[in-house]
Parts: structure tokens; sequence; C-alpha cells
């Protein structure tokens, strides 16, 4: 079946995105990355050398011809921090896309969404194509993208902690509530919760730690692979409805007695 996937009139091949923080080097990053089968990757601007091509720099090892390039803000706790790091990659020529974080509080990493809101609202005027990272609060999402975001990326669970999906029931009214793509960010531990994301009806799901962090990163990256295409799959299919009893594979009607 078609299933196209285009954000402003940006078409991705793959519905996982994947993040490229916490591996143990650039190798692996390359091969976690190639497995995975994504056309996005995230790299965080403050703290990956992509401004500086003279130092070692991951985009030796991750292809910008061959992958969309995702600047994110991840560590930016203020506004003016956001901006100045979504212009800095920009103005060196990585994109026009950003995703945009500004965290609130250090210990859970839940984003400030006051200053997301503003935050997104200057980028959007400025022509960035604007991701932000936000919470799981349907109000919020709705005003992000009154704000210009191109799509919103609620969180499953705080950031690195593999908890899934905590609150499926807010995805679901987020994803009734905009008329805009959704992307699952942060929380996703294993490939059975990326699932569910999709299952839920999300557009995509963006995974670092989860894959990074795993005993053996590569085989991981392919496992998210096979279960974003899976839980696709299943909500364009449309699952069965839930009931309390049994009710007969066989239907008692037209069999022999």
């Amino acid at each position: 079946m078609e299933d196209r996937f285009v954000v402003q009139g940006i078409e991705f091949k793959s519905r996982l995105w994947v993040g490229t923080g916490k591996y143990r080097d650039f190798e692996e990053t390359a091969k976690a990355v190639e497995e995975s089968g994504t056309d996005v990757v995230t790299v965080a601007v403050r703290r990956v050398n992509i401004l500086d091509r003279k130092s070692p720099n991951l985009l030796d090892y991750i292809d910008p011809r061959k992958y969309k390039i995702l600047p994110n803000t991840a560590g930016c706790y203020t506004v003016e921090d956001a901006l100045r790091y979504s212009r800095l990659a920009r103005e060196a020529g990585v994109s026009d896309m950003v995703k945009l974080e500004v965290i609130g509080d250090e210990k859970t990493l839940f984003p400030d969404v006051c200053g997301l809101l503003k935050a997104t609202e200057i980028l959007a005027k400025e022509g960035f194509i604007v991701f932000p990272y936000t919470n799981d609060d349907p109000i919020v999402a709705k005003r992000l993208v009154d704000a210009g975001a191109a799509a919103v990326m609620p969180l499953g669970a705080p950031i690195g902690s593999g908890l899934g999906i905590r609150n499926p029931y807010n995805i679901k009214i987020i994803l009734e509530t905009v008329d805009s793509p959704v992307i699952v960010d942060a929380g996703v531990g294993t490939a059975s919760d990326a699932a569910t994301a999709m299952e839920l009806g999300c557009d995509a799901v963006l995974i670092n730690t989860g894959i990074a962090g795993a005993k053996e990163p590569v085989a991981m990256a392919a496992a998210m692979k096979h279960a974003v295409i899976a839980g696709r799959l299943a909500y364009k299919a449309g699952r069965i409805p839930k009931k309390l009893y049994a009710t007969a594979s066989s239907p008692l009607e037209g069999m022999l007695l």
C-alpha cells in the first residue's frame, strides 16, 4: 500500500529516525545508522563537532549526501542558546531543519514549554523547518503547530529512560488534536515500544539511547527498523476490536454436525 511520509514538501523514506550520541565511537555509529535503514540522522550541535571540518567529524562517517542531517539543540536550557545553535547549524550549511530542544530541568530533561513555544515561533518565521521536542500535552502540541512547527515530537517517557510509551492515551489525543505529523521522541527502550508508537498512529519514531545503549547497538538498530515497519503496517491494516469474551475463529454456521 502506498504510504508516503512528507513534511513541508520533504519526503522521508524511513519512519525510523536515529540519534548519534552515546555510541562507543564513530565507526559503531555509522554501522548502527546503516543497519537501521533510516534516512534521517540527528546530530547535537553543541556536543558533536560538525561545525569545524578540520577536526575529527561525525560527518566523515555519516554521509550528508545519503542521509538527511537533522541538527538538534540538545543541552540548551535557554531560548537564546537554542536559537544560536540552530542558526549556527544552518549557517554552516548543515540543514534548514532543526530538532528544537529547550530543556527546563536538568534532572528530568523535561522541556521548558514556554521557551519552546517562543523559540519555535522565532525560528519558523526565519524559515526553519522546526521539529520541537515537547511533553505529551495535547494543548502544548496544538500551540506549537500554531506557532509554526512542521511536526510535534512528544516524549514517550523521559529521555534515555527506556520506559516506553508511558501515556499512550495522551499520544492518541495529540494525534486527534494536531493536523501535523507526530513523531515520538524519547523513552523508547526496545522494539515493542517502537511498534506501540507506530500502532497508535504516530508518523515516525526517533530513537537514540534505545539503540546506542543496547548491548549490541547494531543488532538493536535492525530490530527497531523491523518494529517500526511492522507497527506501521499493523496501524494501516487496522487491528481487531478488543473483547472481553472469546469469539470462535471457526463459526458454527455451515459446519457439519
